[in-house]
């Protein structure tokens, strides 16, 4: 009886490793792809052009589900931009043990002339500072914001209230010469989003006269995080002037600015999100 029990056991064994040697692993002879999100394309009839949105959703979406979420939307958004390294993000400070953000849908949109579209009309005597004299020629069709603030007022945020399931709370994320579009959006339309975050914005375009402009009063919910890194003095000295001027007209305490000295205007975005979340989201 033994005997017959360790027989039956190696042909058992035998079997199972002749079916792995003929069979190999499902996965590595056809690897699956690894799905991060997925991309929708909409026509803009303002910018006579189509958009690549790249969509992250929270986990346990469902078009079916009771469950409504906010909105992240995230300029510079495309997979070679930032949307991968914020997807990430959003996913991380939205698991429940970490829990310094809801569960959100992340919108990135991805550019076709970013230049064009982060960038309002500049005076005709006006001449790039020296770092930017090199990129002249990238410049020349600049100066499409109010359409490009258009398309994202009349076209963008109406598509994603149709297709998605949102809870009105939005936010709007933008660096560099994108922080310079989401401020002049908080400057002239703020009732578009509920939160900014801007980090390192270009407010140097046009010798900063987007200083100068006597913001529209924002609901009073409205919340503004400004950062940046070790950038220079200009870059940091026109960050804190846009506090301040936001301050004036705004609820102080719901203006929060923040210097982070041991980052650059390359790698400030990742870390001052991460902050913005934790600030306004993060567990007390």
């Amino acid at each position: 009886m033994k005997n017959r029990s360790l027989l039956l056991l190696f042909l058992v064994l035998r079997v199972s490793c002749m079916f792995s040697q003929n069979h190999p692993a499902e996965s590595a002879a056809h690897p699956q792809p690894f799905i991060l999100g997925h991309i929708d394309t909409l026509y803009s009839e303002v910018l006579g052009e189509n958009r690549v949105l790249n969509i992250y959703l929270p986990n346990g979406y469902s078009p079916d589900s009771a469950a409504t979420y906010p909105v992240i939307y995230l300029l510079d958004g495309a997979a070679d931009e930032d949307f991968i390294h914020i997807a990430g993000l959003v996913q991380f400070c939205s698991f429940p043990w970490v829990e310094r953000l809801p569960p959100s849908i992340l919108v990135g949109i991805a550019n076709v002339e970013r230049r064009r579209d982060f960038t309002f009309p500049a005076a005709k005597d006006y001449q790039l500072p020296d770092f930017a004299a090199a990129f002249k020629e990238a410049f020349h069709n600049s100066g499409g914001s109010s359409k490009f603030m258009a398309f994202v007022e009349k076209e963008l945020q109406p598509f994603i209230a149709k297709t998605y399931k949102i809870n009105g709370s939005n936010m709007l994320i933008g660096q560099s010469l994108a922080g310079l579009f989401a401020t002049e959006i908080l400057l002239k339309k703020p009732q578009l989003f509920k939160d900014y975050v801007i980090m390192s914005p270009s407010l140097w375009w046009d010798n900063a006269s987007l200083l100068t402009q006597m913001p529209v009063a924002p609901a009073p919910n409205t919340r503004v995080y400004i950062a940046v890194g070790k950038e220079g003095k200009m870059m940091v000295g026109d960050a804190k002037k846009l506090a301040r001027l936001i301050k004036k007209n705004h609820v102080p305490e719901q203006v929060f600015f923040e210097y982070l000295p041991d980052e650059d205007h390359g790698t400030i975005l990742h870390p001052a999100v991460g902050n913005a979340f934790k600030l306004w989201f993060g567990k007390k």
